[in-house]
């Protein structure tokens, strides 16, 4: 795990690589210019939890250090118990990723700082890259000349992955664990596990740890094994 400023920290699994595109192939190849520092502005993704927001973020930063550039990742959940103040000093970076900006719209303070950083990041080239589940025509900014600065950059809305897509999403992650997760057993997972992607990608995580242990594949016994372990522990 990478530690960033804050003691926020960048999840280890949160790279373009391990992201899944389904739908969302024109906001990842977007990013990647983003990252590289090609994309002419900066951009807004919106989409309901589950799409992918937080990873195509986290990622964006990963790859932008991968690339011998300045990147921070700011989640607004954070920001709120740090305050407005926490937003100062970013202006220098060559991207800033802002999670869950819904989170403070309407913030007189938040926006004030919104405003100023993305002011400082245009002035020194950087980009600013956000991200809400509200699409901007939707999202209640009380700061006129924020919100049009914001809405100005490339907007994308993402689609959370339907069923095949999920069972692609899990095993492009095994892939990059050096698992294979084969068809019967991805679909066990999607009708045994909660559907949303993060669930299911944490419990593909404790299933790698119990196969080394255990050195077993992720077969449809020994998953059905583990999960019963776990339902009789809770």
């Amino acid at each position: 795990m990478r530690q960033l400023p804050l003691g926020i920290r960048l999840r280890d699994s949160a790279l373009f690589e391990t992201y899944f595109p389904g739908s969302n192939a024109a906001a990842l190849d977007y990013l990647w210019g983003l990252a590289d520092g090609s994309a002419s502005a900066g951009a807004w993704l919106w989409g309901p939890s589950g799409s992918g927001k937080t990873h195509l973020l986290q990622a964006a930063c990963a790859a932008a250090d991968g690339a011998g550039r300045q990147a921070a990742y700011l989640p607004m959940d954070a920001m709120v118990e740090l305050g407005a103040g926490a937003l100062e000093g970013w202006g220098g970076k060559d991207l800033v990723a802002i999670d869950d900006f819904d989170r403070t719209a309407g913030d007189g303070r938040f926006e004030q700082a919104v405003f100023r950083l993305f002011n400082e990041l245009q002035e020194q080239g950087g980009r600013l890259l956000v991200s809400t589940t509200e699409a901007p025509a939707g999202l209640h900014i009380g700061l006129p000349d924020l919100a049009s600065r914001l809405a100005a950059g490339v907007v994308f809305q993402l689609m959370p992955p339907d069923d095949a897509q999920r069972v692609s999403a899990l095993q492009l992650r095994a892939r990059h664990r050096g698992l294979e997760l084969p068809d019967e057993t991805a679909h066990f997972l999607l009708r045994r596990l909660p559907r949303d992607m993060a669930s299911l990608c944490g419990w593909l995580d404790r299933l790698d740890v119990a196969s080394l242990e255990a050195k077993r594949r992720l077969t449809v016994p020994f998953v059905r094994e583990v999960l019963g372990r776990a339902d009789q522990d809770a």
